[in-house]
């Protein structure tokens, strides 16, 4: 199960978010999804489940935009993500627990796979030039924290993969090396 954790923790630090709802301590795990991507939204499903097995995972499509709410609500939630706190993740500290972290070490694909699927793409890149134009795949992980783009770098460097930064919230993995193991771990969004 530490592997289905893993990569439930790369996709709340994606797009994920705990909401208190009821006053008995209950609290809804949130992780936005793209609605196109139903593989995804069906890992997500199954690795909440598997995470807090006394809690149903939901599907709540939302009413105007192109992505859906994978929801579970349990006690356990804020136990399980302790980086939950005021705020959004971009403006606070946002580490790994120790629990969290040797977890992490010995499932990096799965945490990483998270990151992607959430926070993450695989293209075609165009590169045109006067003699010739270069059609190459890339890997490409966006996100406004430094603390989480610096944990998918840490995490990339534990596993082989060689990254550069785009920009200022831009991950890439263009290598064809380190795209081939991203592909052979992750793979396109389905």
């Amino acid at each position: 199960m530490d592997h289905t954790y893993a990569y439930l923790l790369g996709l709340y630090l994606g797009d994920g978010c705990l909401l208190k709802t009821h006053s008995d301590g209950v609290f809804r795990l949130n992780i936005s999804l793209d609605q196109r991507y139903t593989g995804i939204i069906e890992e997500a499903i199954a690795a909440m489940t598997l995470v807090v097995p006394t809690s149903k995972a939901s599907v709540l499509p939302h009413p105007v935009h192109r992505y859906v709410g994978v929801n579970s609500f349990s006690k356990h939630w804020p136990c399980l993500f302790p980086q939950h706190g005021p705020g959004r993740k971009h403006e606070r500290k946002i580490e790994l627990e120790a629990w969290q972290r040797e977890i992490c070490d010995r499932y990096g694909w799965p945490f990483l796979r998270g990151l992607i699927h959430s926070d993450g793409s695989r293209f075609m890149n165009t590169i045109r030039h006067p003699q010739k134009t270069y059609i190459y795949p890339r890997y490409n992980f966006t996100n406004h924290s430094d603390d989480i783009r610096r944990l998918f770098c840490e995490y990339c460097d534990k596993v082989g993969v060689e990254w550069r930064r785009m920009n200022r919230w831009n991950i890439s993995v263009a290598r064809r090396r380190s795209v081939a193991l991203m592909d052979s771990h992750i793979g396109p969004k389905r």
